[in-house]
């Protein structure tokens, strides 16, 4: 039996909303950044994509907390997002200056990768809108007082933005609990946001303060050492694996030192090459372990926000189930459907979820 106490969808405007920023990604398809003549866009954004996955895939109410430069650039990510059914009630807007001295919108230019190449990601997010947050800045009194919200979700990316976007979090988390709305991160350590501002020292002194408001920690070994300070046994940096027993020793002690961690998952993913990947999951709940099923060849085609449709299928099992054993089956098979189409978001329905969780195969549909 859960022991999530989630507020009543009948008494929320949302069932979940995420915090973090959205840049407008441009791929090249199956070329190169630096040989491409042509990009297709998308949009995405690490807590962003847990929203949307949330309201496109499984039918959920959901928002996002952002901010955009009011231009026509941020303009095409409002259109995106809009496309996929995520209210933009929250987002702020901040007028442009004309040539983004001071505020601009971010690009994430993504190689998806193939074979032996992995995937390559160039973002251009400085002096970004999202980046220059504080706090203060969101009404969050009303946002979980007055129209109400079950679920909230943010990460490690957006703490990472800037010097001030770790207090914003910190004071979304915190008026949440007062609320009672249960709170999910997910420490998504990049290196690359870190490495500038203080490196793994500093991550880990945000992480760990803001982990003591989480009510459902997300990442993978990499996430919990780096940001968490947690030091486990059987990691491969070359390919990507890890010991299932070792991790569950690390989150056991992760567990004793955050008691308010009622749940905890990770993906657990080999990467053979860019291209296929075996690919599982395990969740902590109750005092106990549970691995989804696996996919010992998962063929991709783009890997950029399986983590995070990983997350969303995990957080609607949680709250639709109560269930972490179904909870990791949603989000492991949701996670490796979105790795087969390309862009940040996830192009599964519900029904495809569901079809393979209960062993459905890749016959044509007629």
């Amino acid at each position: 039996m859960s022991t999530l106490n989630i507020r009543s969808a009948d008494r929320c405007e949302f069932d979940l909303v995420s915090l973090g920023e959205i840049m407008l990604r441009l791929d090249p398809g199956e070329g190169r950044v630096r040989n491409a003549r042509s990009f297709q866009v998308w949009e995405g954004g690490g807590e962003y994509n847990v929203a949307r996955g949330l309201r496109k895939c499984f039918g959920l109410r959901t928002g996002v907390v952002t901010a955009f430069a009011d231009n026509d650039v941020g303009r095409l990510i409002e259109d995106f997002i809009l496309q996929g059914g995520v209210d933009v009630s929250l987002v702020k807007w901040v007028p442009y200056d004309g040539i983004g001295r001071t505020v601009r919108n971010g690009l994430n230019f993504t190689e998806r990768g193939f074979g032996i190449r992995g995937a390559l990601g160039v973002p251009d997010r400085g002096l970004t809108a999202a980046s220059q947050l504080q706090a203060g800045d969101i009404d969050w009194e009303d946002i979980f007082g007055r129209r109400g919200v079950r679920w909230l979700h943010t990460g490690g990316i957006f703490a990472a933005l800037s010097d001030t976007t770790p207090d914003v979090v910190l004071e979304a988390v915190r008026i949440a609990k007062k609320h009672g709305t249960i709170v999910s991160y997910d420490l998504n350590y990049r290196p690359s946001l870190w490495e500038t501002i203080g490196g793994k020292g500093r991550a880990q002194e945000v992480n760990r303060e803001i982990a003591r408001s989480v009510d459902v920690m997300i990442g993978n070994e990499e996430d919990f050492t780096a940001c968490l300070g947690f030091e486990v046994e059987g990691v491969d940096e070359n390919i990507s694996t890890i010991e299932v027993d070792s991790f569950k020793r690390m989150i056991e002690q992760a567990v004793t030192e955050f008691p308010n961690f009622t749940a905890t998952a990770t993906t657990l993913r080999t990467v053979k090459s860019a291209t296929v990947n075996s690919w599982g999951a395990i969740c902590w709940m109750n005092g106990a372990f549970h691995e989804s099923m696996h996919f010992e060849d998962l063929e991709i085609l783009d890997r950029v926000g399986g983590g995070d449709s990983f997350a969303s299928g995990l957080i609607y099992g949680l709250m639709t189930t109560g269930d972490p054993g179904q909870a990791v089956n949603y989000g492991a098979v949701h996670g490796a459907l979105a790795m087969t189409t390309p862009g940040d978001t996830s192009m599964a329905s519900k029904s495809e979820v569901e079809k393979v969780m209960k062993g459905g195969g890749a016959r044509v549909v007629r």
